[in-house]
């Protein structure tokens, strides 16, 4: 069976038409776009996980922000970004390049003068003479350049929805928190409208990170959560990704790839695309699932387990007590007098160090819901990635008795 093009697309956000699940989240962000439409300005922070699927949400609405309500719509990546001009800079430059082949771009464009640059397919890049005062400036004087774009648009489209998405870098500088505040504050105190949604897109963590830098960033902030998909709407994106790709699933196997998943849209991209190549007949069954399991595991942890975790997940110390937490299956909270039930008494022994050591790394954090001496995972992709190493090492010590034997 000859395969060209895997139907799943991991690592990059959802093709629009592949989206499946959060109508309650998309309902709302769309009813912060209708008053956008309507002349008024809003501010979204859309969180969630890691892999959960937020910029894959993000173009959804955009894509009907600009279909249905006539918006400008914008999506800039920051990630690595740290420093609050270089910030503005991309913001302005995504403006102009998604005005390339509008009636209004010329308008758009005429705002920064010189400072556009043609580079041929790549688009339009913004150059300035004195970067670092120059863009000082622009950071001070955002919301008038922001006028001015929406004032060249006026009669072609009703407002602007920018997404800045991946903020975690500028979350970090109390800097980026008293920025956000005075824009939206600006904003709210002009006599005039602005027809402007501000969407952040970051984990729920650099979200408290900026309350910190800034207490009132929680009360000008809607906030979107986004939570892991249900076993039904996972079912749902399996069965129509492997439908497009004429490739029968059989229900075990169909149950592994949900479990694994944990219902995190990244790990069902992950996880299908790796089933795909793997299978050789046509039909998905319960081996080939595992298999893909047990491939998409390295792939998961180089993309979203930190270096520094993935090598104490392999020391030998702790191996063994990390597979037999999640044997069981995912957990939402962890107890310890459960776990050494299962330990033997030399993993006992080094149990307080091993919970101080996921602590100090971010690993394991304490329960607040919990009973006393009740942890949970600070990232489920982790816990999920565990899980898969535990089917890993399974798998390799049912092989070694066999291999051993062929030896004879």
């Amino acid at each position: 069976m000859v395969k060209e093009s895997s139907p799943f697309t991991p690592g990059v956000p959802v093709p629009i038409d592949f989206f499946v699940g959060r109508r309650t989240e998309i309902e709302r962000l769309v009813q912060s776009v209708r008053e956008v439409g309507g002349g008024k300005q809003r501010n979204v922070f859309l969180a969630g996980e890691r892999g959960i699927g937020k910029s894959s949400l993000a173009r959804v609405v955009r894509f009907l922000a600009r279909r249905d309500h006539d918006l400008l719509c914008v999506q800039v990546l920051l990630g690595g970004v740290a420093d609050l001009g270089e910030m503005v800079r991309r913001i302005l430059e995504r403006l102009v390049n998604d005005s390339r082949g509008q009636v209004w771009y010329d308008k758009v464009a005429e705002l920064f003068g010189k400072r556009v640059r043609e580079v041929g397919v790549l688009g339009v890049t913004l150059s300035f003479e004195s970067p670092s005062e120059e863009l000082e400036d622009l950071v001070r004087s955002f919301v008038p350049a922001l006028r001015r774009i929406l004032e060249r648009i006026r009669g072609q489209k009703k407002g602007l929805l920018l997404a800045l998405d991946d903020v975690n870098g500028l979350a970090e500088k109390p800097a980026f928190a008293n920025w956000l505040k005075s824009v939206i504050d600006e904003i709210a105190l002009s006599e005039e409208p602005v027809p402007f949604l501000l969407l952040l897109i970051a984990t729920e963590e650099r979200r408290e990170e900026l309350i910190q830098h800034n207490p009132s960033i929680a009360r000008v902030f809607d906030v979107v959560d986004i939570h892991t998909l249900s076993a039904e709407e996972s079912e749902d994106f399996f069965r129509r990704a492997f439908d497009r790709a004429r490739l029968k699933v059989e229900p075990d196997a169909q149950r592994v790839l949900v479990q694994a998943a944990g219902g995190f849209p990244a790990l069902l991209h992950e996880l299908g695309d790796a089933v795909y190549w793997l299978d050789k007949d046509g039909v998905v069954t319960e081996s080939d699932a595992y298999a893909g399991v047990l491939e998409a595991a390295d792939r998961i942890g180089r993309k979203y387990v930190q270096p520094r975790v993935i090598r104490e997940i392999h020391s030998r110390r702790h191996r063994a007590i990390l597979h037999k937490l999640v044997a069981g299956g995912l957990a939402t909270s962890i107890r310890r007098r459960d776990l050494a039930t299962r330990l033997s008494a030399e993993e006992n022994r080094v149990l307080d160090n091993f919970f101080g050591r996921m602590r100090k790394l971010g690993v394991l954090i304490p329960d607040p819901d919990g009973e006393p001496g009740s942890y949970r995972f600070a990232n489920q992709l982790l816990e999920i990635y565990l899980w898969m190493e535990g089917q890993r090492a399974r798998a390799v010590r049912a092989e070694a008795p066999s291999a051993a034997g062929k030896g004879k």
